[in-house]
């Protein structure tokens, strides 16, 4: 029967709940155990689907086609398994649910509560994760202890120990022990009143992480083992790291992982032969490509929504993974689309060693994503289109190549006299377009010997993909005659995945969001070849001196 780690927060949001459940998923997994991950978020939308980025950064989209919380996005990248539907669920999609239940009759006319009928959805929500081929369920409450919203959630969980048996379960509350410079103390106070509120909620951690900007004394860990009713070993200290991938290696040397098998009885299978022995070394490697990954390679990233990095974190961190691969350090400029054409005239963009366009809805800043896309082809400079990124390829190709002025796409101007970005057919006459995306992993056939094809080491590859507006077929073969590469496409030819520019040191648009399957230790093949284009055009030039803040390059 599988395990279960529950994992809370206190004090304040932001905390590092979601690194530090991945962390010892990683450490889990690292002892041959079987590991999934689950969120649980307490805001009443059912989905994160048609939340402003602004709100709640980006959309992880799963291979069958859930749209997540960000943190899923950290839970596979650590432990490396592909997570789905199930592995987030909201206050909005448990309640729409239950309602669902009893309209169809299903609690035989009984009043409908939180308790028991709220909190038996939430449990099943976790049990469904709880199969044979799992050895542990780590599961993250979103929201921080206190909250209103996260009641039930707590309530289940307390419930969850009852039912599954008190050894199969164990409660992590991660916590925060500020630092006041005035009177050089770490401070315990909010971590003592965090536990009490959580043990009032009939939950007593069987771990505590202390995050903190410093290492946590013995002492300061000795006073909050006395006043939470922790063992010393189970209060763990939890730093700033460096980078975010050191994390699973704090968090070992603090002795959680050790700690949690022996409570949750994964024990040493008898006559000293370890039964789960730890193996970090690919971890490790990883770790020191990271630290070793110091030359800069400077990639501008296009976007709306740059005032909010967790907008776009699956793009930044695949960007960062293919630079470990070439150990390079990307050196990421953030820019905002709709400065792009003044930028364009103030010279800034020549600098730059690749660019980035990545996903997004809504108008603004479309014409400066184009402009973008225009400079980067003309100036070879290399870039990757993802999803929208390759609608304003396409886009810039039509209007400034083939001759067609106006083109454009229909979610920005219907009126264009040349839709080359448009529903399909049979999607056009549509009026309410919620069920019409394209969500989760679909198949493309690559051309063989294109620049994709040999990238990805294959003819056929699977991508998940986020989006309603596909390449106008109609206009395919006039784009075609002009030079632009449909180099990949549905196994049914109907719908164009990938375009790509020959002659071009890099210039491939995806249709998809290949973000999602990146990982630290295995980046993803699309991510790294633009990396490698953009080296070379490092290569190319006289070396830069970098200014203090490592943004802007200086002759």
């Amino acid at each position: 029967m599988a395990k279960h780690i529950f994992v809370t927060g206190g004090v304040t949001s932001s905390l590092g709940k979601g690194l530090t459940a991945s962390s010892l998923g990683r450490l889990l997994k690292s002892r041959g155990l079987r590991v999934t991950m689950q969120k649980l978020d307490p805001y009443i939308n059912v989905d994160p689907g048609t939340m402003n980025p602004f709100e709640h950064g980006e959309v992880f989209v799963t291979e069958d086609g859930g749209e997540t919380d960000l943190d899923l996005g950290h839970y596979e990248r650590f432990i490396d398994e592909n997570l789905h539907r199930d592995s987030n669920a909201t206050t909005g999609s448990i309640y729409q649910s239950v309602i669902a239940k009893e309209r169809r009759g299903d609690f035989l006319g009984k009043t409908v509560q939180v308790i028991p009928h709220i909190t038996d959805e939430i449990k099943d929500r976790i049990k469904r994760l709880a199969t044979d081929s799992v050895d542990v369920v780590i599961t993250e409450i979103g929201g921080t202890v206190g909250d209103i919203e996260i009641l039930p959630f707590l309530e289940a969980i307390r419930q969850f120990r009852k039912d599954v048996g008190r050894d199969s379960v164990c409660y992590v509350h991660v916590t925060l022990v500020p630092y006041l410079g005035p009177s050089g103390e770490q401070k315990t106070k909010p971590t003592q009143h965090s536990v009490t509120e959580l043990r009032s909620r009939g939950i007593q951690p069987d771990v505590i992480i202390c995050r903190s900007d410093r290492s946590i004394s013995s002492g300061v860990k000795r006073k909050i083992s006395l006043l939470s009713d922790v063992p010393m070993e189970a209060v763990i200290s939890c730093m700033d790291a460096p980078n975010l991938y050191e994390i699973p290696l704090a968090l070992h040397e603090e002795g959680l992982d050790t700690y949690v098998c022996r409570l949750l009885g994964f024990e040493p299978a008898g006559d000293g032969i370890p039964g789960h022995p730890l193996d970090l070394s690919a971890w490790e490697a990883l770790v020191d490509r990271v630290e070793a990954a110091t030359r800069p390679v400077r990639i501008g990233l296009i976007g709306k929504y740059v005032n909010l990095p967790d907008a776009y974190l699956s793009v930044v961190e695949a960007l960062h993974h293919g630079g470990y691969a070439h150990g390079v350090k990307i050196d990421l400029e953030w820019i905002q689309a709709e400065e792009v054409e003044g930028l364009l005239a103030a010279g800034r963009l020549k600098d730059l060693d690749g660019i980035v366009i990545p996903g997004g809805f809504g108008e603004r800043g479309i014409e400066g994503k184009i402009a973008a896309a225009t400079y980067a082809r003309e100036h070879e400079i290399p870039c990757l289109g993802l999803c929208l990124g390759l609608h304003v390829m396409v886009i810039d190709y039509a209007r400034n190549v083939v001759g067609l002025p106006g083109a454009h796409s229909r979610e920005f101007d219907a009126a264009s006299p040349y839709l080359v970005i448009d529903f399909m057919d049979e999607q056009r006459d549509v009026v309410d377009f919620g069920g019409t995306m394209r969500l989760g992993a679909y198949p493309a056939k690559l051309t063989p010997g294109s620049v994709v094809a040999t990238t990805y080491g294959s003819e056929l590859v699977y991508e998940r993909h986020r989006h309603r507006y596909e390449v106008n077929p109609r206009y395919r073969a006039r784009l075609e005659a002009a030079g632009l590469v449909s180099s990949g496409s549905s196994p049914d030819d109907r719908l164009v995945e990938f375009i790509e520019l020959p002659g071009h040191p890099f210039w491939v648009g995806t249709q998809a969001h290949p973000e999602f399957k990146s990982r630290p230790d295995n980046p993803h093949p699309l991510f790294a070849a633009l990396v490698a284009a953009a080296l070379e055009r490092a290569d190319g030039r006289a070396p830069r001196l970098l200014d203090i803040d490592g943004l802007a390059a200086v002759p």
